[in-house]
């Protein structure tokens, strides 16, 4: 018979910025929680903490402050308070101001190095978590009426593990989902995104600039320091070319394809590549088994909607867990999905229609799109529209999204 201190309501396989939030969510709980994470949150290799930035919107910063973390992640944060979106060489753009909504930023930039450290210690000095770091997943077992992970930590020393729910944070390549046999589709841009640190001659200041070129849509994203991080999405040989050029080549072409809207980009830092696609898995749950972030949909940064939405999946499976006899019980689990499906539908949807949409050259297209981008700058409803996307496309927001505390059963 398997000892009791290896059974669990919630084991949680990936301890990323999502599966974070989620075990920071669940702390306060009587639930027995177990956080799997196979690197340090310092490592080098964690690649769920690197330099790359994340934009996030003000329904995540209400969730992560009711989690108590928000003031420790905004000492690193940078708000947006404008944004422009152009299309270079064509006469469309849109200005939004946070201030013309109430506002005082339409979100914040933060370095996801930042947001997984200060998540991590939170979690450390809470204490109420068990953490499993670093460790590895070697096998989960979802054949029977108890899932079962077998775990490696970094001595090489083994345990098995089981649990009421398991929930897979592990990414876009998720092998929990795999041993779920929930099956993913997989749609690619043929695009891979550069991103790197730049300094301008002028201020970011809080303003924000997305530009659709010809050579693939570039954002320029205020950062804390008053410098910018610039995302630019091109095709795989020419990322390659970008990448290994010298840092006043990569200047002078990405100078040219942005134009002068933030100013003479003087420095460039390292420059980083990812690839992009669009990834879905056709299901958000199995038996006893949850898909949160990444490992439910992986999208496109060209809206930097990708933590925004996996956070209100931990938001939305904490709330529903946090006073469940059961968390794993399939109408529990029925109703998450069912919860979130407008949400991941409307994102991805919205993502995947602005990627292609300009990235189309048809006269035609470019026509259309420029004239829709001249008439939402002077529609107030649209602008405010858009500018509460951040809260998602599900009709109820959960109980962090608002500023409560969960409800949890009595232990």
């Amino acid at each position: 018979m398997k000892d009791a201190a290896d059974r669990y309501d919630v084991v949680i396989v990936g301890g990323g910025m999502v599966g974070a939030s989620l075990a920071l969510a669940l702390q306060d709980t009587a639930l027995r929680v177990l956080s799997i994470e196979a690197h340090l949150p310092g490592e080098a290799g964690q690649p769920s903490f690197d330099d790359r930035t994340s934009g996030l919107g003000n329904g995540a910063r209400r969730v992560l402050s009711t989690l108590g973390a928000w003031d420790d992640i905004a000492t690193g944060a940078e708000p947006i308070r404008s944004i422009h979106v152009s299309d270079a060489g064509h006469f469309g753009f849109a200005r939004l101001e946070a201030s013309e909504h109430g506002l005082e930023a339409f979100g914040y930039t933060v370095c996801n190095r930042h947001i997984g450290a200060m998540l991590w210690r939170r979690l450390r000095a809470a204490g109420r978590v068990e953490l499993a770091c670093p460790a590895r997943v070697r096998s989960v077992v979802l054949d029977g009426a108890v899932p079962r992970l077998t775990l490696a930590d970094a001595a090489g020393g083994e345990r098995e593990v089981s649990a009421a729910l398991v929930v897979a944070a592990d990414g876009a390549h998720s092998l929990v989902r795999e041993a779920a046999g929930i099956p993913a589709s997989e749609d690619d841009y043929e695009q891979v995104a550069l991103v790197g640190n730049v300094r301008t001659d002028r201020p970011a200041d809080g303003v924000a600039f997305e530009r659709f070129s010809a050579a693939g849509p570039m954002a320029l994203l205020p950062v804390h320091g008053g410098h910018y991080t610039l995302v630019w999405a091109v095709a795989p040989a020419r990322a390659t070319a970008l990448q290994s050029c010298a840092p006043a080549e990569f200047l002078a072409q990405a100078q040219a394809a942005f134009g002068w809207r933030a100013g003479r980009l003087l420095e460039a830092g390292p420059r980083a590549a990812y690839r992009l696609a669009l990834q879905r898995a056709e299901q958000s749950t199995a038996s006893r088994v949850a898909l949160i972030g990444n490992a439910a949909q992986s999208l496109h940064p060209v809206a930097a909607q990708g933590f925004n939405l996996g956070l209100r999946d931990a938001a939305v499976l904490a709330e529903l867990i946090a006073a469940a006899a059961d968390p794993g019980a399939p109408e529990l689990l029925a109703r998450f999905a069912a919860h979130r499906a407008a949400d991941r539908r409307g994102m991805i949807a919205f993502t995947d229609n602005l990627v292609r949409l300009f990235g189309d050259s048809r006269p035609s297209r470019v026509l259309l799109r420029n004239l829709g981008l001249l008439l939402f700058d002077v529609s107030p409803p649209a602008k405010r529209a858009l500018a509460q996307i951040s809260v998602g496309f599900g009709r109820d927001l959960p109980r962090l999204s608002r500023g409560l505390p969960l409800r949890a059963r009595a232990p």
